[in-house]
């Protein structure tokens, strides 16, 4: 979560962003082109004790919870919210949703009694060095009217803030701080004094061990999460600690190899393993089908064979495509052909999975207990290679199934078909989101649990 853009899914940027196009991170790639085979399968397995590690159950204290018991009254509360929103070259913010889901955290805390500083980072500004642009003044002012009340932007905090219960204050750009990126323990340390009760309320910077997301917890008499953290929890736990039956996962994008070790993670864990895009023609590639020009990673075939057998020995599936929608040319108007997969030629480039195999899908996710939805089948932004991500989107739409969807292009179709109601739960931090796919303990979840327990 770099770029300050829209957390909006009808502004949300390419697959691999988070909700409205949060800088999609460089991915960690457990499997190289060197490795042999048995490699594959020992990144995978080690994937998997990751992704069992992550979704045991989460113990954290919530904030909910001590603004319940009274623990918040006359307290001093820094909430570390996600507000990086973007803004035109004038400044003025052209997308509020990450705002105005501050909000609850913040009434929360303010309905307590408590007094409340609230930071973010927004952009990438240079530590030290203050620039207008970097500035929360326009967060501060939406926030005030969100609010109904003034919000006070307090510059140069880390030393000492004036608040008093009742009261709330935006505290400057917390990456102008030095030592914030790189979490020196100096800066934590000033942090966590000047509040009783840290909240982190930002999932979009969960995988991120900085100064206001890992450091400041690690010292500040309590540290406990927000409704909106909390929230993600309960749905990625619902979601991969314990799922209704039958759980189905579509891992869709470009390259099997930036989202490799999340379909390692998912391989022991889902029912159905749906591929898409990119992805799907290097699986088809392994399973002995043409794929004509299609993008591909023939270097990965091992890895995508290590995947379908992992499946298939827990009689799970990897289901490949029957059919598929051809063009000559990547372009909005190329004609388009439906074929079957045993048919392509070598000049044809798959662009979308065909009506078969969306009706095939379709059917299974309708009768899903869970979903994990990352990623469209097919260039669902050409109307001719749009029906394979539609179907799936309707599936889901009609689906039972308690389903979590994140990723940009993911959030991007769920707009488009207009299915925002019908999906359980949209993420709201991409790289973070990925990250729990792929198996990894986010920082900002391992040091809440820490203190949970008393270390």
């Amino acid at each position: 979560p770099e770029s300050p853009s829209a957390p909006s899914p009808s502004l949300a940027s390419r697959e691999g962003d988070a909700p409205g196009g949060l800088a999609k991170p460089v991915p960690r790639v457990l499997w190289r082109r060197q490795d042999a085979p048995s490699a594959a399968v020992t990144k995978m397995a080690a994937a998997r004790a990751l992704l069992s590690l992550y979704t045991s159950a989460m113990n954290i204290l919530r904030f909910s919870d001590l603004c319940a018991q009274g623990k918040a009254r006359n307290q001093r509360v820094f909430i570390r919210a996600d507000l990086n929103v973007p803004q035109d070259d004038a400044g003025n913010i052209t997308e509020d949703t990450r705002i105005r889901a501050s909000i609850p955290a913040i009434r929360m805390a303010l309905d307590a009694g408590a007094a409340v500083m609230v930071t973010s980072h927004l952009g990438r500004p240079t530590e030290g060095e203050f620039k207008p642009e970097d500035s929360l003044a326009p967060v501060a002012k939406r926030m005030a009217e969100l609010l109904g009340r003034d919000v006070p932007l307090v510059a140069n905090w880390v030393d000492g803030v004036q608040v008093a219960p009742g009261q709330v204050v935006l505290l400057e750009n917390c990456r102008l701080n030095v030592g914030e990126k790189k979490n020196k323990e100096e800066l934590a340390r000033k942090m966590a004094a000047l509040c009783d009760i840290f909240v982190n309320d930002a999932f979009g910077t969960a995988h991120r061990a900085e100064g206001t997301t890992y450091g400041i917890a690690q010292f500040a008499p309590i540290a406990c999460a927000g409704p909106l953290l909390s929230a993600e929890i309960d749905a990625l736990t619902k979601a991969l600690a314990q799922p209704q039956r039958p759980l189905a996962a579509i891992v869709a994008g470009s390259k099997v190899s930036t989202k490799l070790t999340i379909l390692q993670s998912l391989a022991d864990k889902v029912d159905q393993l749906i591929v898409g895009g990119g992805i799907a023609n290097t699986f088809m590639l392994a399973a002995g089908l043409p794929i004509g020009k299609s993008l591909a990673e023939p270097d990965l075939l091992d890895a995508a064979k290590a995947v379908m057998a992992a499946m298939k020995a827990r009689g799970a599936e990897v289901p490949i495509p029957t059919d598929v929608v051809v063009a000559k040319t990547f372009a909005a108007d190329a004609p388009a052909t439906v074929k079957a997969a045993t048919d392509v030629t070598e000049d044809d480039m798959i662009l979308d999975i065909g009506p078969e195999t969306a009706a095939r899908l379709a059917a299974q996710l309708k009768s899903a207990g869970t979903i994990v939805w990352n990623g469209p089948v097919g260039v669902f932004e050409f109307a001719a290679f749009e029906n394979g991500t539609k179907q799936i989107a309707q599936a889901i739409a009609e689906s039972p199934a308690f389903s979590i969807a994140g990723g940009g292009d993911t959030l991007a179709a769920i707009a488009k078909y207009g299915i925002e109601k019908q999906v359980g739960y949209i993420s709201t931090g991409g790289g973070a989101f990925l990250e729990v796919l792929e198996g990894k303990t986010l920082p900002a979840f391992e040091i809440l649990e820490k203190r949970a327990a008393g270390n």
